[in-house]
């Protein structure tokens, strides 16, 4: 019911008036929620800039789905490993050389991981920190002038783990909460410059997040421990986004049992924190 009236919101025409040669720019937009955001993107009218590592992938379901004259005009692809300060740096800076103006940032480049701590390779962690936070800190850094300029949006994609850490997930629990730590700093300091930052928490979402996830020694786990097919989808995730984005939103908790395990942490944490471990503990092949 909630993305019917999303779809009917955003299908209007003053909305398509409102953002009418915006420039959106979403990191990991190869597979998941960044290629469902992509699409999303260009069917409701906005200028997309789309980075990844494997920059090939979005280039060629780009020319899969539009014709050359919209991937010409409203497409800009960049390879971008959003670890590397001077990849991000160079996809802003050519993003803006491109378009002439960038009005949203999405930060969703993200990896996961499995693994106890104590058995993880610290590289493993170092990996998890330097996608998921310092790739946030990068573009966002290079981006924020013209942000301003623009007074336009910054998006990071976060997860429950940011508010209430999952055990065998460690880094990537401590990788989220500290992008929202930084995001939610980002938004105080610049309060009074009409900038928006959105944190979104989607919830498990079928993607290839979980097949793509590391494991202690940091090789990709290469199978997803939960059933995808009763998740999310990307492409409504990506729908709820662009909605909160138009309405400038603060924070995006998409699952119910998200928002109550966000409530519920600061509330009764010792509670909420053995009920995540029994939860995790449930999954096949847990380390618990």
């Amino acid at each position: 019911m909630l993305i019917e009236t999303i779809d009917n919101q955003l299908n209007k025409k003053k909305f398509q008036r409102r953002h009418a040669g915006k420039v959106v720019m979403v990191s990991g937009a190869s597979s998941g929620i960044g290629k469902a955001l992509a699409i999303e993107l260009l069917n409701r009218g906005f200028c997309v800039s789309l980075a990844a590592r494997r920059d090939e992938i979005i280039t060629d379901y780009l020319h899969a789905l539009y014709p050359a004259e919209v991937c010409e005009k409203r497409c800009f692809v960049v390879r971008t490993d959003v670890s590397k300060e001077e990849d991000c740096k160079n996809w802003v800076e050519e993003t803006y050389r491109h378009f002439g103006r960038i009005d949203v940032l999405i930060n969703n480049a993200g990896i996961s991981m499995r693994g106890l701590f104590e058995e993880c390779n610290l590289d493993v962690l170092r990996r998890l920190v330097d996608v998921n936070f310092w790739g946030v800190t990068y573009c966002t850094h290079y981006a924020l002038k013209y942000l301003l300029e623009s007074k336009g949006s910054v998006v990071g994609v976060s997860s429950i783990a940011g508010y209430q850490p999952l055990p065998g997930r460690t880094a990537y629990s401590a990788s989220k909460a500290a992008m929202q730590g930084l995001l939610t700093n980002i938004r105080i300091e610049n309060r009074k410059k009409g900038l928006h930052v959105l944190i979104v928490c989607p919830g498990f979402t079928a993607s290839n997040v979980r097949i793509n996830a590391l494991d202690k020694n940091g090789n990709p786990q290469g199978e997803t421990p939960r059933d995808e097919g009763k998740m999310m989808t990307a492409e409504e995730v990506a729908r709820h986004m662009i909605w909160a984005i138009d309405r400038r939103k603060r924070s995006l908790i998409l699952t119910p049992l998200g928002r109550l395990t966000v409530a519920a942490s600061k509330i009764i944490p010792g509670f909420t924190e053995k009920v995540a471990f029994s939860y995790m503990a449930k999954e096949p092949n847990s380390p618990f």
